[in-house]
């Protein structure tokens, strides 16, 4: 199994850090919280980060001389950069983006947008662990087994759940009875015939929040694709 992915945030708002800490650690990247600059330098030191995220906790000053030291070495074995920095401040965003940053984003900010930019990151260096779904309401991370409704709230799909989803992805347009479910996605207790599958079904479309997955009278149930899974 690859080594978990590191994300140090520095001087990040303890409100906007927390939630963020949450967000990647539940999609299984570990995370390093510092406040001072000294403790970002001694992380670095140690190789192995990932991203850091440099809150403007920071001076503006500090920030650039954090960067200045470090930044720009993504390509090389070295962390990536993405500074967060006051609004309206495009001097500073230049002056990062020249240093290095490989992003910079404006505060008061949307901690899940952070977390995707992040993600984006970890991707180009071959580090992203998400396998990511898109539906009419929602987007499934099946890897981390979350469900991002567009309102941004988050659900956790249960070892069933994802074994089901899984099913239904891997056969689409196709009528699965409840046969090949209980064969290829067992429920989680011992009851897993008849209308307990009509249940697992009911509870799992409205975690979803979906209609692609129909219910076939006397035959069983379709999961039909949306739009971005057309062929």
């Amino acid at each position: 199994m690859a080594a978990r992915a590191v994300i140090a945030l520095v001087s990040v708002a303890e409100v906007v850090a927390g939630e963020l800490a949450d967000h990647l650690e539940r999609r299984g990247h570990d995370v390093r919280q510092t406040r001072q600059p000294w403790e970002a330098e001694s992380l670095l030191a140690a190789g192995g980060i990932d991203v850091i995220v440099v809150g403007d906790g920071l001076s503006q000053a500090e920030g650039r001389d954090l960067l200045r030291r470090h930044g720009g070495k993504g390509g090389e074995g070295g962390a990536d950069f993405i500074l967060i920095c006051r609004p309206g401040d495009l001097v500073d965003k230049v002056l990062a983006l020249e240093l290095g940053a490989a992003d910079v984003v404006e505060s008061p900010l949307n901690v899940r947008e952070l977390a995707a930019r992040v993600g984006g990151l970890l991707s180009r260096r071959g580090r992203g662990n998400q396998e990511l779904i898109v539906l009419e309401n929602a987007t499934v991370d099946l890897r981390s087994a979350i469900v991002m409704h567009r309102s941004g709230a988050e659900e956790q799909l249960s070892p069933g759940q994802v074994a089901l989803l899984k099913l239904f992805l891997a056969s689409p347009r196709k009528v699965l009875t409840r046969d090949d479910i209980i064969a290829a996605a067992p429920a989680e207790n011992a009851d897993a015939f008849d209308r307990s599958i009509d249940s697992r079904i009911v509870r799992l479309r409205r975690k979803l929040d979906t209609e692609t997955i129909t219910t076939i009278r006397g035959a069983g149930y379709r999961f039909d694709p949306p739009r971005q899974f057309a062929d």
